[in-house]
């Protein structure tokens, strides 16, 4: 008797996925065809697990999707959403393939009673302003170690002002602080901030520039939200430090400067140098130098009496060698010597004024000469030739 659907068994072949590959194809194709993007939905099951990730569901009337979103995100998130709270989030599909299940990565979470008007306008101007790279690291600059001259762009009657004033008289007390006063919230605050930037390009010997406020609410803030702001701050000629409120507000500036401060105090120690810090650098290097400069002192002395000894022995040595000359040519001049003829028996005779008589017919008869012997002379007379 025949098994049913005989005919439609299909047998195992070499061609056989792990349960790793499906899971790892799957997330690349998952992973790798899609972009970030926000969806919305409303939230259930929400859990904060010990690491402090958040995870949870999200659906709608037909359908839901899990959603990730790590603790990174969650922190800058604030409040977890209450059960049933509809959001907007951003995210990007993925895989988890330890358990090879569909789920939503999310990085931003904001329940949709928050999305209004100014929201949105804000999440223009940051997809904008990143789709143009001034988000991009490759474009930050690195703070000048030792500036002397700070642009400072805020309000005079605002404690942001104070905190770098105090903060830079502590630290380096020598630096110039051109404050640049300008409204930093409410009417007319976005075109005195964009005009208080360009007037940092007109200053001269500015090393960077400062741009903050204190702490406020989220519409206190909304000037260094705005495109115009951000775009005057990246066209800044030197680099550029964005302080706004505290360590837990995020602005658009904040991502534009080169460098991003949780507070005008944190900017002023980012923007100058710590004379203690210096001091002691300076003091390091001082020892440093005269280690480095007292050793090679004691090796300079040392090489000069080596080249000392040197010199001595090769002057003792070419003395010797002109002795042992002296000596050579002063044997052969006594060599030479008519005093070692005579001591051979030979006798000299000179005339009374010194003339050594050669010839026969230099002696006359009865004329006197003297006879040179090797130990003196001899009175001697001519008496026939």
């Amino acid at each position: 008797m025949a098994l049913p659907f005989q005919s439609d068994l299909i047998t195992p072949t070499d061609d056989v996925w792990s349960v790793s590959q499906l899971t790892a194809a799957a997330k690349r194709i998952v992973e790798g065809g899609f972009l970030p993007m926000w969806v919305r939905g409303e939230v259930t099951g929400f859990k904060v697990w010990t690491s402090g990730h958040w995870y949870f569901n999200l659906r709608d009337a037909t359908s839901q999707v899990r959603c990730c979103m790590w603790k990174r995100d969650a922190v800058r998130a604030g409040k977890p959403p209450a059960e049933g709270t509809e959001v907007f989030v951003q995210g990007k599909p993925a895989i988890y393939e330890a358990k090879g299940e569909f789920q939503l990565n999310v990085t931003r979470l904001i329940p949709t009673a928050a999305i209004g008007q100014a929201q949105q306008e804000l999440e223009r101007v940051k997809a904008l302003l990143h789709k143009e790279g001034l988000f991009d690291p490759a474009r930050k600059r690195r703070l000048p170690a030792f500036a002397s001259a700070v642009a400072v762009v805020t309000s005079v009657a605002g404690a942001a002002l104070r905190d770098i004033i105090t903060v830079s008289r502590r630290r380096w007390p020598s630096a110039r602080l051109l404050v640049i006063d300008t409204r930093v919230q409410g009417d007319g605050a976005v075109d005195e901030l964009v005009r208080a930037l360009r007037l940092v390009n007109r200053l001269p010997d500015v090393d960077l520039c400062i741009v903050g406020r204190g702490g406020g609410g989220r519409e206190d803030l909304a000037a260094f939200n705005a495109e115009a702001v951000c775009r005057a701050l990246a066209a800044v000629r030197v680099p550029t430090i964005s302080a706004v409120g505290h360590e837990t507000d995020i602005s658009l500036t904040d991502l534009v400067a080169d460098v991003r401060a949780p507070t005008p105090s944190a900017a002023a120690e980012l923007a100058l140098a710590d004379q203690r810090d210096v001091r002691r650098a300076l003091d390091d290097l001082a020892a440093r130098l005269a280690g480095g400069l007292g050793g090679r002192t004691r090796l300079g002395i040392e090489r000069v009496e080596r080249a000392g000894d040197r010199l001595q022995g090769a002057i003792a040595a070419v003395l010797e060698r002109r002795g042992h000359d002296l000596a050579r040519l002063a044997a052969q001049l006594e060599a030479l010597s008519p005093l070692r003829v005579l001591e051979r028996g030979y006798a000299l005779p000179t005339a009374p004024d010194g003339r050594i008589l050669k010839r026969r017919a230099e002696f006359i008869p009865g004329a006197p000469f003297s006879l040179r012997v090797v130990d003196g002379s001899v009175p001697a007379r001519v008496e026939a030739r």
